[in-house]
């Protein structure tokens, strides 16, 4: 038994820091999901209004004449 001990107490050490290790690197994963997030929202803004100028664009074009006897 006297020999299991330092054996567990090596290996808890090592799951302590193992688990602190994920932890952070849990935490940066965070942040870069937040800030991918916020990218992807500022993309999708800048989408929108890219559409909307567009859609202003196509509105200001003429009509095309609709004549069947133009070749």
């Amino acid at each position: 038994m006297s020999t299991l001990l330092p054996q567990i107490t090596d290996r808890v050490e090592r799951l302590l820091l193992r688990h602190e290790e994920l932890q952070r690197t849990n935490q940066l994963l965070a942040q870069q999901v937040a800030q991918l997030s916020q990218e992807r929202d500022a993309l999708k803004g800048r989408l929108q209004t890219a559409r909307n100028r567009i859609d202003a664009l196509l509105e200001r074009l003429p009509e095309e004449p609709t004549d069947a006897a133009t070749p």
